[in-house]
């Protein structure tokens, strides 16, 4: 069974009251999709940082957060994924302020995880970097790692789709 890491906006966006933004209420109701459809295909890990992460802010969303992390296991932290973490930075592929998101995939990477499942599209699974953290991963021997978002798993059912045949 493939293994997913679990970024942090994903179960922010996953427990969040339902926004009245069409755009943001379309992009939560993927993450909940996600996580009842395709959730039992795969073996689940997080890293500390995400539960650090998903612990800030409002008490009450907090809790929500972290009970849908509930007994996932949490990938090291160690000096490998800072390693590479700071390879991603000092790349230019991620900016300084972005630390935390270099951590997650190498997090992930270095777990040796199939993918990191996240909605952070501005820094970790955005189409204009992805080849060159592809590269970099590749170069240091994680090239088994696929950064995707939840519409990519949920996007290919189109069992009902006459159309998709042509």
């Amino acid at each position: 069974m493939d293994t997913v890491y679990i970024e942090t906006s994903i179960v922010s966006h996953a427990t969040a009251r339902p926004s009245s933004d069409i755009q943001i209420a379309a992009i939560q109701q993927q993450a909940r999709d996600w996580w009842s459809i395709e959730r039992p295909k795969f073996e689940l890990v997080t890293s500390q940082l995400v539960i650090d992460e998903a612990s800030a802010g409002d008490p009450s969303a907090a809790a929500d957060r972290l009970r849908l992390l509930d007994g996932i296991p949490t990938v090291p932290i160690d000096d490998d994924v800072r390693s590479l973490a700071r390879a991603i930075v000092s790349a230019s592929i991620m900016p300084p302020k972005a630390a935390a998101d270099a951590i997650h995939v190498a997090s992930a990477a270095v777990a040796g995880v199939q993918y990191l499942l996240t909605l952070n599209c501005k820094h970790i699974a955005n189409a204009h970097e992805l080849p060159r953290v592809y590269r970099l991963l590749d170069d240091r021997g994680f090239g088994q790692l696929l950064i995707c978002t939840p519409s990519e798993f949920l996007g290919g059912d189109n069992d009902n789709d006459e159309e998709s045949d042509s």
